[in-house]
């Protein structure tokens, strides 16, 4: 079965037919960068990373561009609160963006244009709409005018004259239709500008992307995503102004990932449940997050809370156990092979194939632990382990899983664990070490009662012949 995508702009799965053979092109919006990345944003940016690299598990030569929103009036707003140089704000919060999204194990696209750099590209392209009678200059802004084109609506599957009955659109005398949408604004004082032919001014945040993905992608391209927050407006003004300005389809299909609700609540700063990447991964290892959000299917919501976190994380403790396990019969030297699938990966390729579903995929994933761990038991042939050891890590490559050894793993696991509990290192080392003598004396009472103290701190022992050979925290 081919890859069949479900695309929001025919609200149905098509199989996925790229422009050019053999190459993938697509565009996902990046954060407008004015404060930390939060839940949300690390949902969408796994969800395209994972696509991405399943399309190079399969053999596409992908490119793939995610933008910087990095003028915009948020951020104007957030650099005035603070006293700061709204562009230092804003390459401040890219730095941030990059730290979180490392941690998280997801690559860096291809391209990732800032919208300063790219304000001729902008006003190039707005003087192409005004040239063709789809924009209009009026006092120094610039607006789309959205009666001038007759598909307005299609992706998000509304109806102007709907939209109008129902609306709450603030009147503004300068424009022509009330959803008429800003491509140029008018510097206001003490913010920032740049010339233009219609004065000072700065970009409107729609026709930054139009841009920007037709600088390094061309007018017509494979795949345009996002969060379904930016269905309408962001993208539906997006197709308007890329078709009217370039005569062709923009986007061929169309990709829209779920939103996040926190205990079942909406995200939203009102509520105040804004959960931050940066301060979770201060008490969740980055790869029991990375689990938690692939563990549903991309277009559906998910909902965090304490307990799926939680169980995300016991469920990679069991698959990092089993690594640990296969890699004392298999030496894993981290070269993928693609060639020779097993049964459990074709499996997975069905799954994936069909709209990247991460959520079944990750189920197969599961399967083949278990199937490891009864063949680890059984003692079987180093021949029948290494295949199977080749297609988890593919598989975990995939999903942007097992970026460490299970040492590592464990160990930064530990770390977290001791940081939040408070534990004293030194105090367990040394528990640990009277009970090791008073196990040499044959002072078992005294070893027990040791035992049970580290029990009681949830300190968890690994004891072999020879002694306790390691420690971690429950």
């Amino acid at each position: 079965m081919s890859i069949q995508i479900y695309n929001t702009l025919g609200r149905k799965k098509e199989p996925f037919l790229p422009l050019v053979s053999g190459k993938v092109s697509m565009y996902a919006c990046g954060p407008t960068v004015y404060d930390y990345s939060h839940i949300g944003h690390a949902r969408s940016t796994v969800v395209f990373d994972v696509i991405v690299r399943y399309f190079k598990d399969q053999g596409y030569d992908v490119t793939y561009v995610r933008n910087f929103t990095d003028v915009d009036d948020k951020i104007i707003h957030r650099a005035n609160e603070l006293g700061e140089n709204p562009f230092d704000l804003a390459n401040r919060f890219i730095e941030a963006f990059h730290e979180d999204m490392d941690a998280l194990n997801i690559e860096r696209a291809t391209i990732e244009p800032k919208a300063t750099e790219h304000i001729s590209h902008i006003i190039q392209m707005i003087e192409k709409l005004i040239d063709q009678n789809y924009a209009y200059e009026t006092d120094g802004d610039v607006y789309f005018e959205i009666d001038r084109f007759s598909e307005y609506g299609k992706l998000s599957q509304r109806k102007l004259d709907e939209m109008e009955a129902g609306a709450r659109v603030s009147v503004d005398d300068k424009k022509r239709h009330p959803f008429d949408f800003a491509l140029w604004k008018k510097a206001k004082p003490d913010e920032p500008f740049w010339e233009s032919p219609w004065g000072k001014g700065r970009p409107g945040w729609h026709i930054e992307c139009s841009a920007m993905s037709a600088t390094y992608l061309g007018n017509s391209f494979d795949i345009h995503g996002g969060g379904q927050d930016l269905i309408f407006p962001h993208h539906e003004n997006e197709i308007a102004q890329s078709e009217c300005a370039n005569r062709m389809p923009f986007a061929k299909y169309w990709v829209h990932n779920g939103f996040v609700n926190i205990n079942k609540e909406k995200m939203s700063k009102s509520l105040g449940n804004f959960l931050m990447i940066r301060d979770l991964l201060k008490v969740c290892h980055p790869e029991t997050v990375r689990l938690f959000l692939v563990g549903s299917h991309y277009r559906s919501p998910i909902d965090f809370s304490d307990q799926s976190i939680s169980e995300a994380g016991q469920a990679l403790d069991k698959l990092y156990t089993m690594l640990a396990r296969l890699e004392k019969s298999v030496e894993f030297r981290g070269e993928i092979n693609t060639t020779q699938p097993t049964e459990a990966y074709r499996r997975f390729i069905e799954a994936m194939n069909d709209d990247f579903n991460t959520a079944k995929g990750l189920g197969i994933l599961f399967d083949l632990a278990r199937d490891i761990n009864r063949l680890l038991d059984e003692n079987v042939p180093v021949q029948t382990l290494q295949p199977l050891q080749n297609d988890i890590y593919r598989m975990g490559n995939v999903l942007g899983l097992f970026a460490r050894s299970p040492q590592i793993y464990f160990e930064e696991k530990n770390q977290l664990l001791l940081k939040e509990s408070g534990i004293d290192v030194i105090h367990i080392e040394d528990l640990i070490s009277q009970r090791a003598v008073a196990r040499k004396e044959k002072n078992w009472s005294k070893a027990d009662q040791i035992r049970k103290e580290l029990d009681e701190l949830n300190v968890v022992l690994e004891d072999k012949p020879d002694g306790t050979t390691d420690w971690k925290i429950r």
